[in-house]
């Protein structure tokens, strides 16, 4: 594991927050969850993803000595006690961590991570917890839908170039990955986390020769059993008949890029099973999404795998999660103070919690309960329903230290066995597909007005309606 600084890494905000604690002698336990409060249009789901860059995350945490000599510099912290850096030089997280596994189907208002560890170290992790698990959840969440609408048809990421910045890039491809996306065209993201990878060649190679042929000669030289050719730069029927007519049958794949790929796909591979080409793959691109794929496919396109960039990197039509990472409880003297918040179309509930998941007679998902974290398993219902009950957060950190579940382990990240770090994707991959079949077909459809339904339990609510009242009256 790489020791890297994450101290600034964090919104000012934080550690003036962080200061103010300190000075006034507040290192009580406090209990953190971050949770969605709303699923965003054109998402009746979504896919869990980020965790494992989380835990490395808080693993890691420091704060160099160069750091600390900005914060002293800083105009807010021109009053704080030196004792503070002196605490901030010798900072660990050394917290417990509850999570939903990478590759968890999960709703409104679930936490997908609950923290508990003195309240300055809780706090100052808020924003990279944010942004971490709220990209990777929302592409995760688009790349499934894309993958499902697809209909077992491959689809491979391809949109780094698009992405807000290379390290967007590189973990939207990890996370597209566990959306189910069978690679991605990042190298590094193959390198550092074992995604396969998948490349074509661009029209400036096919350009940069005086004839698109030659082109198409030299690349199948030095790539013969692995090239997809380009045929889009000119024209595309035209160049599908010459490979046909003068390359043989060796040609691994074709790539579609413009035009109308359904059609297009259709009269290639005609052109290519008449030449006897019938093991030549049909790839196709180009600003596509979930909806134009459905579409294609609808209208019989003869196209074996997709490459989607723009819409799945930057998940186009939902690129941000009102998530939130809210406090929910303070522990004094072996008690916990539950804490929440009243504010208008953002109030929250109090306590450590935990989600409860359950199954029908068919072994499909019926519904999740929100409960109190130490309230015993959900009692009401059939029998065979409570018998599905699954909780699905799980501990994964315990005093800093990430806990050695396979679903969850952190080491070698970014060093050591890539394998290591594959084999942990590749799982929360299968997470995600085994989600998918256990869900009614009409919730996953990509225009489903169903909601799946989302509870509290009642303990929950009449902690909730007590903790209410008695906020109220001290506001009077």
């Amino acid at each position: 594991m790489i020791e890297r600084a994450f101290g600034l890494t964090t919104d000012l905000y934080e550690l003036t927050m962080a200061a103010a604690y300190f000075d006034n002698g507040l290192h009580h336990p406090a209990i953190f969850e971050l949770f969605v409060r709303k699923l965003p249009g054109h998402r009746s789901y979504l896919i869990a993803a980020g965790l494992e860059q989380a835990l490395d995350y808080l693993s890691t945490l420091r704060f160099t000595s160069d750091q600390i000599d900005y914060l002293r510099e800083h105009p807010s912290f021109k009053k704080v006690s030196g004792e503070f850096f002196d605490y901030l030089a010798g900072f660990r997280f050394r917290g417990d961590v509850w999570a939903m596994a990478e590759g968890t189907a999960a709703f409104g208002m679930e936490p997908l991570l609950r923290v508990t560890a003195p309240i300055i170290e809780a706090q100052v992790i808020e924003t990279f917890l944010l942004s971490t698990i709220n990209f990777q959840t929302m592409i995760a969440s688009k790349a499934s839908r894309i993958v499902a609408s697809a209909s077992g048809r491959g689809v491979i990421e391809f949109g780094t170039r698009r992405a807000h910045g290379t390290e967007a890039g590189l973990l939207a491809a990890r996370a597209a990955y566990i959306g189910g996306c069978i690679g991605t065209s990042n190298v590094e993201a193959g390198h550092l986390f074992g995604v396969p990878t998948f490349g074509t060649l661009a029209h400036s190679f096919v350009m940069s020769f005086e004839d698109e042929d030659d082109a198409f000669r030299a690349f199948l030289k030095v790539f013969p059993e692995t090239a997809t050719v380009l045929v889009d730069t000119y024209d595309t029927i035209a160049a599908v008949k010459r490979l046909a007519r003068d390359f043989g049958v060796s040609i691994p794949a074709v790539r579609l890029d413009s035009g109308d790929l359904c059609e297009l796909s259709k009269e290639v591979r005609q052109i290519l099973d008449e030449a006897g080409m019938t093991n030549t793959k049909i790839f196709a691109s180009g600003d596509l999404n979930e909806y134009r794929i459905a579409d294609m496919i609808s209208r019989g396109a003869r196209i074996d795998s997709f490459g989607v960039g723009t819409e799945l990197a930057t998940s186009y039509d939902a690129p941000a999660l009102s998530r939130v990472y809210k406090l929910a409880g303070i522990e004094a003297n072996g008690h916990v103070s539950m804490r929440m918040k009243l504010s208008h179309d953002k109030a929250t509930y109090p306590g450590a919690k935990q989600v409860w998941r359950f199954k029908d007679g068919n072994g499909k998902y019926s519904r999740d309960l929100i409960a109190l974290a130490d309230e015993d398993a959900p009692l009401t219902g059939s029998q065979e329903l409570m018998a599905s009950a699954q909780p699905l957060l799980e501990p994964v950190m315990k005093e800093g230290r990430t806990i050695g579940d396979s679903r969850h382990a952190s080491d070698d990240l970014t060093i050591g066995l890539p394998e290591t770090a594959f084999t942990r994707l590749n799982r929360a991959r299968e997470r995600a597909a085994e989600e998918r079949k256990c869900f009614a077909p009409d919730l996953l459809a990509l225009d489903s007005d169903v909601k799946y339904q989302v509870s509290f339990s009642g303990q929950l609510q009449i902690e909730r309606d007590k903790l209410d009242r008695q906020i109220r009256s001290r506001q009077k």
